[in-house]
């Protein structure tokens, strides 16, 4: 017998014959920590990889980063971005370094070719090689190193020898803190790696995660302390939000499902299908808490559909989206058409599960 966090979710049919089954988990959860649906173990334990950006984010902004820097909505945003690597999106990269004193070069995150596809067909054009700014992962390595310098002004020294990635180094620690305690964890209890881009990573259950971003939405009602983290959470929230072009880039389903729900969701995705999903207060009905939701594609979806289509699905069967809303993302699902390479239709993609409610 199978012990898989995970049930079928979602699965694409070639004519008439399933022909891929993508297995999945879900847990929707309120401000207050009540566990409002379900699916599959929403207490499955598994790594955030790039969801946890703005938790990462949060420590700076808390002890005072955006004044310190004078950072704009646009630079708070990039810092929990994923983003693709366009120039606008190394120009402001760019700008936050100039700020804050840190250079290119400082970054450890690695180096890939830009995700927009236009970018890296034009560096490639004329020769470019890509250099950390064009890494996804540049805004957080920046803002760490920012953090990094701001808490070296004040006074507070370092242990000498420790890359500012490094898990001991004490802006790391400082970062796991803070995401234990929005999660409503013990630190002990949060799983630790190292991410794509060398930087510490953590795991956590469904259930923890999507608490941690409907108390991003609403930390009053969620309780969180002190009244800077309240005031971080609110700003990451609405940069976000109101920079989603920001927070991944062109055609991407992050900026393209907030920029779509007008300043309701927050939305960050994260390698090997890993999605979180916050619900601002009221969206759901006057005076509604905050909801969060998390969710896992257990295969990791390498066709990079699947988690996109099944948060719509639970987006659309916990009511959070228009019709017109849903339309406008249908390129994304929750059900999707199947093409081969002549664009012929061969088949379909569509969600196979139905929440479980509390």
């Amino acid at each position: 017998m199978s012990n898989s966090p995970y049930k079928p979710i979602f699965e694409i049919k070639r004519g008439q014959t399933v022909e891929s089954i993508h297995d999945g988990s879900v847990a929707v959860v309120d401000v207050y920590g009540n566990l409002l649906a379900w699916y599959g173990n929403p207490d499955a334990v598994t790594f955030l990889r790039s969801t946890a950006k703005p938790f990462q984010a949060l420590p700076f902004l808390e002890h005072g980063g955006k004044a310190h820097y004078q950072l704009s909505p646009r630079e708070v945003a990039i810092i929990c971005a994923s983003h693709s690597g366009t120039d606008e999106h190394v120009a402001v990269i760019r700008a936050i370094q100039a700020k804050a004193g840190v250079s290119e070069s400082e970054l450890l995150c690695g180096v890939h070719m830009p995700y927009d596809k236009s970018t890296a067909e034009n560096m490639q054009q004329h020769h470019e090689q890509p250099t950390p700014n064009r890494h996804n992962c540049s805004g957080k390595h920046t803002g760490m190193l920012a953090f990094v310098k701001m808490e070296k002004n004040t006074g507070i020294e370092f242990p000498a020898g420790l890359d500012y990635i490094d898990p001991e180094h004490p802006v790391q620690k400082k970062i796991l803190h803070t995401f234990a305690e929005m999660c409503d964890l013990p630190v002990d209890q949060i799983g630790l790696g190292v991410d794509g881009c060398s930087a510490p990573n953590f795991a956590a259950p469904l259930r923890n995660v999507a608490l941690a971003f409907a108390r991003l939405c609403d930390p009053e009602r969620g309780r969180v302390s002190p009244p800077e983290r309240c005031a971080a959470c609110h700003l990451i929230a609405s940069a976000m939000m109101f920079n989603s072009d920001m927070v991944a880039g062109p055609g991407r389903f992050d900026t393209r499902l907030m920029r779509v729900s007008g300043g309701s969701i927050v939305s960050k995705g994260g390698a090997e299908g890993f999605q979180g999903l916050g619900i601002m207060p009221g969206v759901l009905g006057p005076d509604s808490p905050a909801v969060g939701i998390a969710l896992k594609i257990g295969d990791g979806d390498a066709r990079g559909k699947a988690r996109s289509a099944v948060s719509l699905e639970v987006l659309r069967q916990m009511d959070v989206l228009s019709h017109e809303a849903l339309q406008e993302l249908s390129s994304f699902g929750p059900r999707f058409s199947v093409h081969n390479w002549r664009e012929i239709i061969v088949g379909e993609g569509y969600p196979a599960f139905n929440l479980q409610r509390s």
